[in-house]
């Protein structure tokens, strides 16, 4: 699918909901739980097949691709989010400038 910023995507197998802030031109295989994400808000996923894959999403962080994609968690849960079989990695903050 083709990702731009300001998509809403949902999970299908979990609560997992993000916000694209960056996007490659193209298309991306967005995934959480190892399943394509859907686009736009809905209702719940259902329970089953929930927690597919390790890990979990957490609401309010930043998950980056080789700063290439980089999207918001606008609601936690659980699976772990991937382009295609690479996993998303948490993006770091960076440091403030000291203030002598």
């Amino acid at each position: 699918m083709e990702l731009k910023a300001g998509t809403r995507l949902r999970s299908a197998v979990s609560e997992v909901e993000v916000v694209v802030i960056k996007a490659p031109p193209g298309d991306v295989d967005l995934r959480c739980g190892g399943v394509a994400m859907l686009e736009g808000s809905g209702e719940a996923a259902s329970s089953e097949g929930a927690g597919a894959g390790e890990g979990s999403v957490e609401l309010g962080k930043r998950y980056v691709d080789d700063d290439t994609l980089e999207v918001l968690c606008s609601k936690g849960g659980a699976g772990e989010l991937s382009v295609g079989d690479r996993p998303l990695v948490l993006k770091s903050a960076k440091p403030l400038p000291s203030s002598d």
